[in-house]
């Protein structure tokens, strides 16, 4: 037998009358409603809870029982809603052993709009007279007391493991059976039941304070001994329809039941109200952990609250969507989750919600359906779990040192304080006059002189001593000093709020310090708003690149992430619909005021970002004003027109009040006349929740409901319905965002990364940095996650993708175990072409790399690792169609609703990822740079001199953009080495030689092939040089620098649908195909200044975006081979088979410049320098012990007068020099002088930029 108690609940509203709006509810049992019924359902449990705990530890269903007025139109009543959030776990039952005194909560309804309602509850206990209730509860108790038994004496048998886990924990200790019944029992004859019961109150603002001290004395009225002065009826009467919103910026007192209550409301120049204590937030978590709980809220990370006490969660959260001022949660809000809605934390999307906990099971038990990117915040046990990778909020030291320092002025502990108890204050020894003249926290005393740009005037200064010495105060009159006037509210209250404001202040100074500027970054559209609204989701509103490179580097991670939030971007487009003040919405008039006085106040350029500390200064003290002065005073509750014999009740119950008295409102009173045509009120009613959200006209929630629907097409669950259709149609619209989210992503990704192309599709100039790309793909991985964690079967591990992979590597290797799945090892392909063929494609082979590296700890960071390095390899898409092929493995691990079970949203998804294969990514190699990886080396002879009788044993250095190898011997009958080192990056140079010894000591090379062991990637080192003494220039060592092989055969095998990407051909590679043998003087020109360009746009590029400067130097078409065809220009052709190089005819200019210094010629000051800075140079590579030839000491020529910036001053000194004139014929380059002119000019506008060269490049050089 199950007991299924319908509790009835009891709600007074508000009609829309520009009153403070309200709705009062009472929760208890009716006799009549006391259901007898025969089932095995569990049903009757709403909490989930299971029937093995005793009767009155269950929970039972409850039902709203009256609401006054029945309706109102702006507001329809929400009877589920209201029923769950009321009573979360629903009815429950005490004895007088185990009675508690009233708990009060708060709760919020948010619309699917986004719009919000606040509730206020106070649950008590009321005793059940009712027979047929008691011995119904005596009746489960034998029952139960039976079973206990029976466990308690059945002998114990071999169990599986569930069963273990099963068994409740207090029957596991084995207690006598007297001590069961004495502790854990209801006896009819000896105890007293009690049932609980709850009133509230529906507001559309959040007044806490007020409508706790209503919900209050309205309890205390009907527990009391003595009756109060005028029947209930006509206290709720006058909150209803009597005690109106008091207007902006001011205060209003109306009567409770036993005192006046007080509530008042912020001017729209102040920051929107709130009327939460944020005191019980820092005593719970402590400084250090709220602001990590802030982070997570900006970055829009899935948080779950946790606390066995509802006021503590809604706290909690109210206190943090607060503290984000000026922008705005946008996505899934449930402060409190009844019971019955647990399947909404399997939401993809990112939600705040408040779970609720019974006091006894501990963190490890909670089985939560996605945590990779989960913050879990345990507010009774002052701990908070964070996801991997959180970045740091900007001066996170200085902005934790500056609330600390408010807190302490308060007499509060900035650390987390386990004796808090719930929503008591402890301020101590707080004077108001402490925070306004305590110069070390940064609050200015209230001088009107010592504003923040004449702190420092000395003048002043004296100024104002003087003045002080006359008597005439300066000083702002310290109202709380001032004895006769009278706080109305009681000193705590005050505190209260005097706390609230100092810290929303000084969150609210970093954002307005940190986005000063802005406006100066937003993009306005071109089009009208129509065509703007319809194609919202391509349009840039910000110029994130150009913010971004305005801000200090430290800030970066942060803010390059908070960026690409829903909330940003609603903040902006907020800002492009608002062009004058009158339109704008509250938070952003404020905003933007603020922003304007802190541009006149800052002497420093806006643009100019300094992540120097600046501390709040400005404390608004106007709430104190209202408080000390009341504004208006209500009607004080009145006798009603009710019969004789109404409103009388029975002492110690909460009675059904009279419902046609109060169900509408007085038809003449002086606040009616403004309620004139509905119209009106549901102006009036965006007007109020202005305060909470961006709704201000029809095209606004047109623009909510339809343009910005990122991903977050369910912005709020309904909590009323929960057919199982409902829940159907509500994991299609998650199924649909992901995929839509999906969709924005890749295009996102895409668009940043194609740079120009992306310019010329008109998506505005866009460039990327290491950062923002980081961020990007950090986003990408949370919504792999996201989409891997919806409609899992059974959770195991923080990663649901990492998990699924582990899987499908188990029955991977279970199937290749098995002796019929056999086959020959797959032999290396001897195709001639290619000397290192490319690497198998395997799934299970990248997992296993990342197995490998012992830095990555965590599964979620496993998974992170694979998706870069699959990213890298251009293979995410494939890996993942891989992985999702084995449709067995799916139906196992996933729901049918699950969006990995819908085929034609996942083709659709797995082809979006495959768009990321156009662009080239090194997203693995630039963050794992610690790792170790495997390297192969492949010289590569010329075919048609073979190196069979090469004698000398090679040697090669690879150098990359994190680190070089040093010298490793290369085995001379392969030709080939494989080593593992640590991550070398991006690799740039190759340096390569021989040791001259043996016969035959001559080597032609063709090129040297080097491939990373884990990503793939392969470079070509191009050579076609001799290596010998006495053939082409004596070179015995060369620098090769080597550029990404795109591997022709990889692209064939992957099938792939987008085209290798191919480099268009600049100018210069054209005029080499057209005339190989000789260019032409203008040819020449454009050579020399495509490489200048190239090296101009490297300097111009963000540094972290930046190439290789080596490859532009010394690569193909780089700066040393456009000066090469300068010098070889009209060169004498030698005679007799004798080479001559271009480095002869330096050394015969070098002997010529120290001959005429020696003879000291009359030459000016300039060109003596000029003459000593150049012999110099060439002195000392010729002194150099590397053996690199006359080319490779050209080249190091050109590499150091880059560095120095004396390319052009050389140029000039040669084509004056004697020896130019023998060796040049006189059409030659360097005759002409005005072709030498334009040259210098060119060369000259590398002066401005800092050249650091590649350690390899320069090798042996002491300059």
């Amino acid at each position: 037998i199950y007991i299924f108690f319908h509790a009835r609940e009891f709600f007074l509203c508000v009609r829309e009358l520009g009153f403070m709006h309200v709705k009062l509810i009472i929760a208890g049992k009716e006799l009549s409603e006391l259901i007898f019924f025969f089932s095995l359902s569990l049903s009757v449990h709403i909490s989930g809870e299971n029937f093995e705990q005793s009767p009155l530890r269950r929970t039972f269903k409850s039902k709203v029982l009256a609401h006054y007025p029945d309706n109102v139109e702006w507001n329809p009543f929400d009877q589920d809603a209201v029923g769950m959030l009321c009573m979360p776990k629903g009815l429950s039952f005490r004895t007088q052993t185990d009675i508690r005194g009233p708990q009060f909560h708060s709760f919020i309804i948010t619309r699917e709009d986004g719009s919000r309602t606040y509730g206020f509850a106070l649950t008590f206990f009321e005793e059940v007279t009712s027979k047929q209730i008691c011995s119904a509860m005596q009746t489960l108790y034998h029952m139960h007391n039976a079973e206990q038994y029976d466990i308690l004496h059945t002998p114990p048998t071999p169990r599986s493991p569930e069963d273990t886990r099963s068994t409740p924990h207090q029957l596991l200790a084995a207690p006598s059976l007297s001590r069961l019944q004495r502790f854990n029992s209801y006896d009819i004859s000896r105890d007293t039941l009690y049932v609980s019961k709850c009133i509230c109150l529906i507001t559309p603002m959040g007044f806490a304070h007020a409508c706790r001290r209503v919900l209050e004395q309205l309890h205390q009225a009907v527990t009391s001994p003595q009756p109060p002065p005028l029947p209930l009826e006509s206290y709720v009467y006058n909150v209803l329809y009597e005690v109106p919103l008091p207007p902006a910026g001011r205060s209003l007192k109306f009567s409770g039941v036993y005192g006046p209550v007080v509530c008042q409301r912020p001017s729209t120049a102040e920051l929107p109200l709130f009327d939460f204590p944020l005191q019980e937030v820092f005593e719970l978590l402590g400084v250090e952990n709220v602001l990590q709980l802030f982070t997570c809220a900006l970055l829009e990370i899935q948080i779950l609250l946790y606390s066995q006490y509802y006021q503590r969660l809604m706290t909690v959260a109210e206190s943090i969507t607060a503290l984000m001022f000026p922008f705005q949660w946008q996505h899934v809000y449930v402060p409190i989750l009844p019971a019955s809605l647990l399947h909404f934390l399997d939401a993809p999307v990112p939600y705040l919600m408040g779970l609720h906990s019974n006091g006894q099971d501990d963190r490890t038990k909670l089985e939560l359906p996605q945590e990779a990117n989960l913050c879990f915040v345990d507010i009774d046990n002052h701990f908070i779990e964070l996801p991997e990778d959180l970045p740091q909020f900007p001066n996170k030291l200085e902005f934790i040192q500056e609330i600390s320092e408010v807190l302490l002025a308060f007499g509060i502990s900035s650390e987390a304080n386990p004796q808090c108890s719930d929503g008591q204050s402890k301020l101590r020894g707080f004077r108001s006059g402490d925070m306004a003249s305590d110069k070390r926290n940064g609050n200015l005393a209230g001088s009107p002189l010592n504003s923040y740009l004449l702190r420092e005037n000395q003048t002043i200064a004296r100024l104002q001593a003087l003045v002080k010495r006359t008597g005439v105060s300066l000083e702002k009159e310290d109202t709380s000093t001032n004895k006769d006037s009278k706080v109305h509210c009681d000193e705590e209250e005050l505190k209260k709020h005097q706390l609230n404001i100092h810290v929303r202040e000084v969150f609210a100074n970093r954002f307005t310090q940190m986005f000063s500027d802005y406006e100066v970054f937003v993009i306005q559209p071109s089009q009208d708003k129509e065509a703007w609204f319809s194609n919202r989701d391509q349009m840039q509103n910000f110029d994130k690149a150009s913010f971004l490179s305005d801000q200090p580097e430290p800030y970066l991670p942060f803010l390059s992430r908070f960026l690409e939030t829903q909330m940003f971007a609603s903040f902006i487009d907020s800002k492009i619909l608002c062009h004058d003040d009158e339109d704008k919405e509250h938070t952003l008039r404020v905003f933007d005021s603020r922003v304007d006085k802190i541009r006149m106040l800052n002497v420093r350029t806006p643009t100019l970002r300094t992540s120097m500390y600046q501390k709040c200064t400005n404390i608004d003290e106007a709430i104190e004003m209202r408080l000390y002065k009341i504004d208006h005073t209500a009607l004080h509750p009145h006798l009603l027109d009710m019969k004789i014999g109404q409103g009388r009740y029975e002492p110690g119950f909460f009675p059904h009040l009279q419902s046609d008295v109060l169900s509408s409102g007085p038809t003449s009173n002086k606040w009616a006349k403004r309620s004139a045509p509905a119209q009106w009120r549901r102006k009036d009613r965006q007007k109020q929740h202005t305060e909470h959200l961006y709704l201000d006209n029809d095209q606004r929630e047109k623009y909510i409901q339809e343009a910005r629907n990122l991903g977050t097409t369910l912005r709020q669950p309904k909590l009323s319905d929960l057919s199982p259709s409902v829940i159907a149609q509500t994991n299609w619209k998650f199924v649909e965002g992901l995929l839509k989210e999906c969709r924005n992503k890749t295009k996102r990704m895409l668009v940043e990364k194609m740079g120009r192309e992306a310019v010329e599709l008109g998506h505005g100039e866009v460039s990327i940095t290491g950062v923002e790309e980081n961020t990007l793909i950090a986003s990408l991985c949370d919504l792999l996650e996201r989409i891997w964690s919806h409609g899992l079967q059974v959770k195991q591990g923080k990663s649901a993708l990492w998990s699924h992979l582990l899987h499908y590597q188990e029955s991977k290797e279970k199937r290749d175990a098995t002796p019929a799945g056999l086959s020959p090892p797959e032999r290396r392909k001897s195709d001639a072409g290619c000397a290192m063929p490319p690497l198998k494609v395997s799934l299970i082979q990248d997992m296993r790399h990342i197995q490998n590296i012992s830095e990555i700890k965590t599964d979620v960071g496993k998974a992170r690792a694979w998706v870069r390095l699959s990213m890298e390899k251009k293979l995410l898409s494939r890996h993942l169609k891989q992985l999702l092929s084995d449709h067995e493995l799916t139906k196992k691990l996933y729901k049918r609703y699950a969006f990995l079970r819908c085929d034609d949203e996942k083709e659709q998804f797995l082809y979006h990822l495959l768009s990321f294969n156009a662009v080239d990514y090194f997203c693995f190699t630039n963050v794992f740079t610690t790792i170790m990886i495997p390297y192969h080396v492949v010289i590569i002879p010329s075919k048609k001199l073979g190196g069979s009788m090469f004698t000398a044993n090679p040697w090669v250095c690879v150098s990359g953009e994190l680190a070089e190898t040093g010298v490793l011997q290369v085995p001379k009958n392969t030709l080939e080495i494989t080593f593992e080192c640590q991550n070398l990056g991006k690799l740039t140079t190759v340096q390569m030689g021989h040791d001259n010894s043996g016969l035959y000591a001559k080597w032609l090379v063709e090129c040297v092939m080097v491939r990373n062991g884990i990503t793939g990637h392969t470079y070509k080192f191009p050579c076609g040089r001799w290596l010998g003494k006495g053939v082409d220039d004596g070179s015995l060592e060369r620098i090769l620098v080597g550029e990404l092989a795109t591997n022709t055969t990889e692209t064939e095998d992957r099938m792939c649908r987008t085209p290798p990407m191919q480099q268009s051909p600049g100018m210069m590679r054209r005029f080499v195909t057209i005339s190989p043998n000789k260019l032409n003087t203008g040819q020449i020109q454009e050579g020399v200044g495509e490489a200048i360009n190239g090296i101009v746009k490297h300097f111009h590029k963000p540094e972290k975006e930046r190439g290789s400067l080596t490859l532009l130097l010394c690569g193909e078409y780089g700066l040393v081979w456009a000066l090469e065809q300068v010098f070889q220009h009209g060169f004498k052709s030698p005679r007799l088979f004798k080479n001559v190089f271009i480095w002869d005819f330096l050394e015969k200019a070098q002997v010529y410049f120290e001959s005429t210094e020696q003879s000291q010629m009359t030459q000016d000051e300039n060109w003596q320098m000029r003459v000593r800075h150049f012999c110099h140079f060439m002195r000392a590579i010729n002194s150099t012990p590397r053996n690199i030839g006359k080319d490779g000491k050209f080249q190091m020529l050109v590499c150091l007068g880059a560095r120095d910036h004396l390319l052009h001053h050389w140029i000039a000194l040669l084509a004056e020099c004697p020896i130019t004139a023998q060796m040049y014929e006189d059409m030659a380059l360097l005759k002409d002088h005005s072709l030498v002119n334009s040259l210098i000019r060119v060369l000259q506008t590398l002066q401005e930029f800092n050249i650091t060269l590649e350690a390899s490049l320069v090798k042996g050089i002491g300059i």
